[in-house]
């Protein structure tokens, strides 16, 4: 199936912003009844999650708690462009999410929602969906 590319301007430094009706969108116009979706960031500094969209204290919880665990400065970070915390948190979240599709609609919780996960913004950014039948 088709590779759906979709850009995305963040405002913040970190940042999780909501994709899961850019998903919806693309699983909606491959025709695909039943397969999975691959979610993918191409960058070293983001990735993509999937979380709870329904409180955005939780995001505002994940990203704090994030900082607390990879503070932005660092005493004996080496990375000349200074965003080593940047690095951790996406490795933390990875670079992509497997979504089942089943009857034309993404599979997902009652409370989940894909996020691209910005962590070196703002910028503009790129993430792919692939959808696959079978």
């Amino acid at each position: 199936m088709k590779l759906r590319t979709y850009q995305i301007a963040t405002r913040e430094r970190d940042q999780m912003v909501e994709v899961t009706d850019r998903l919806r969108e693309a699983v909606g116009e491959s025709g695909v009844q039943d397969g999975y979706a691959i979610v993918y960031c191409p960058h070293t500094t983001a990735g993509i999650a999937i979380n709870e969209n329904a409180d955005p204290d939780v995001v505002r919880d994940v990203l704090r708690r994030l900082d607390e665990i990879y503070p932005w400065e660092h005493p004996k970070d080496r990375h000349a462009e200074g965003n080593t915390a940047a690095h951790m948190k996406a490795i933390q979240t990875g670079t992509s999410q497997l979504v089942l599709i089943q009857d034309g609609r993404p599979v997902l919780g009652t409370w989940q929602g894909v996020y691209f996960c910005e962590f070196d913004g703002p910028r503009t950014r790129k993430f792919h969906v692939k959808i696959i039948e079978g």
